[in-house]
């Protein structure tokens, strides 16, 4: 069935952070404890490293934070301006409105609950070798209340769309925010997603405990291999096996039998594994050239997505994922979460006849 986007159908809540990214070396990396491939939070000790970033001469400053880079993408890839809504908390201050600028410039219908008394939050994408360490320094973004969301002309919003999207980072913020539109969605059969974002966000109990509250009402969970590994560790499961994982995860209880779950974790250059039904798929990604990666900053962001912006289409799975695997290939060839003005989807689709995307067909 090919349903056409209508406006507001996709809705994602999380922290909008501007991203200050530049090239960094194993020194800085030692300095403030960091590795690649991970994302943490800005303890004291890191505050210095966002001047150190901003005096870089590559550095680059552009829209981030993991639910707003992922609500970008699917509204590039639809291209009808205001599909994708987004709300999160930023600051009255220049990086707010350097937000705001690049979201309207994307078409996103970003509501922003504005706190006057604290800095729109940053994220420091350090760089090495094409790979990232995030540290993000949430500030405003922190402070997100509950009270916006309930706030008629936002609850609206809520009640609009039928897609909804949060990362797990967004679970340090606003649990009640993130439990109340996941009841709203089981109550009127919609999809609510989430993201497993960080390992710490398993590693810490209390995030852990938000986590467990809002799966049974997860209808799509998404995460990459780290955090997959790091998710059955903290469940105290042996196994190290993904498919495993994403099979035992899917089988979890669910608060609303609509649909069954479907759980998809990224691994890099490596097949993606799609588990839905006690069966799962594998699924190669676009071949990149070693020397046409820029950085992986927004790889699974996008990933996520393009993805979104085939389901809210009520494409089959196949197509999501095809559409994940393009827009995460456009965005590693690029710095940062970024893109050109057009997605060319469906050239690329045509490019890469269909044996390349080793998923069944769905019936």
């Amino acid at each position: 069935t090919d349903v056409m986007a209508c406006e507001g159908v996709l809705l994602g809540m999380g922290n909008p952070l501007l991203d200050i990214s530049a090239q960094v070396d194993q020194e800085l990396l030692d300095q403030f404890e960091l590795k690649l491939n991970n994302a943490i939070l800005a303890e004291e000790k890191h505050l210095p490293l966002y001047p150190l970033m901003a005096k870089k001469e590559d550095v680059e400053y552009m829209a981030g934070g993991a639910t707003q880079n992922t609500m970008r993408v699917a509204q590039w890839m639809l291209q009808k301006p205001k599909s994708v809504g987004f709300i999160g908390c930023i600051g009255k201050d220049e990086f707010g409105e350097k937000m705001k600028e690049a979201t309207m410039k994307d078409g996103l219908n970003a509501v922003y609950m504005e706190d006057e008394t604290t800095a729109t939050g940053t994220c420091a994408a350090c760089i090495m070798g094409g790979e990232r360490s995030l540290v993000a320094n949430l500030s405003a973004a922190n402070n997100y209340k509950y009270d916006h969301l309930q706030k008629p002309e936002n609850w609206a919003i809520v009640e609009k769309a039928k897609f909804y999207y949060m990362s797990g980072f967004f679970i340090t913020v606003s649990p009640e925010s993130i439990l109340s539109v996941a009841k709203h969605a089981a109550e009127n059969d919609k999809c609510f997603m989430m993201n497993l974002a960080a390992p710490f966000i398993m590693e810490v109990p209390p995030f852990k405990a938000v986590l467990t509250d809002a799966l049974p009402f997860v209808d799509y969970l998404f995460g990459n291999e780290t955090e997959a590994l790091t998710f059955a560790k903290t469940e105290g499961w042996e196994t190290t096996d993904l498919s495993e994982i994403a099979l035992r995860i899917a089988r979890m209880p669910k608060a609303s039998g609509c649909r069954p779950r479907t759980v998809v974790f990224t691994q890099g250059a490596e097949p993606t594994i799609i588990a839905v039904e006690g069966v799962v798929h594998k699924l190669p990604i676009i071949k990149l050239a070693k020397e046409e990666l820029v950085d992986t900053n927004g790889a699974g962001d996008s990933f996520v997505g393009g993805f979104l912006s085939q389901l809210v289409q009520g494409k089959s799975l196949k197509d999501c994922c095809r559409a994940g695997n393009y827009a995460a290939n456009v965005v590693i060839q690029r710095s940062g979460c970024t893109f050109p003005d057009k997605p060319s989807f469906h050239d690329a689709v045509k490019a890469n006849a269909a044996n390349q995307w080793g998923i069944p067909d769905e019936k």
